[in-house]
């Protein structure tokens, strides 16, 4: 598996993710990468708790309470997915400005197909979004 920035504390959501197919692999691990750099980044957040719910990488903000769990995953259509809370305006907010620019299910995911052609700045801005969820 592909070294992972940053290195993984818990053995369990290592395991999960070396149990992922490539390409899909690939793609998480650059959205992995990129929520603790958004969280770094992000003034308020405090550090991030890596874990697993529902069987997928989880990522919460237990120190400050600051977000909303953001999830990664691989739906059943293939690909790979970044998953917020469904009863959250976190993904609404998004797709009202990036409408065209992503394919959605719902208030609940946003689906990728290509590791290499993710628009890492548009998703700080979700991701950013959903690690400040409660911070409004």
């Amino acid at each position: 598996m592909k070294k992972a920035k940053p290195p993984f504390a818990d053995p369990d959501v290592e395991a999960r993710f070396a149990s992922f197919p490539e390409p899909a692999r690939a793609g998480l691990l650059k959205l992995r990468g990129l929520i603790f750099e958004t969280a770094g980044a992000t003034p308020g957040v405090g550090a991030l708790q890596e874990t697993l719910k529902w069987g997928q990488p989880a990522y919460l903000t237990p120190e400050t309470k600051s977000g909303s769990t953001i999830r990664l995953g691989v739906p059943r259509q293939g690909g790979f997915a970044l998953y917020t809370h469904c009863q959250t305006t976190i993904l609404s907010d998004f797709r009202s400005l990036f409408a065209d620019d992503f394919v959605y299910e719902g208030n609940r995911a946003v689906y990728f197909k290509d590791s290499k052609a993710l628009p890492a700045g548009k998703l700080r801005l979700l991701i950013r979004s959903a690690l400040t969820y409660h911070m409004k």
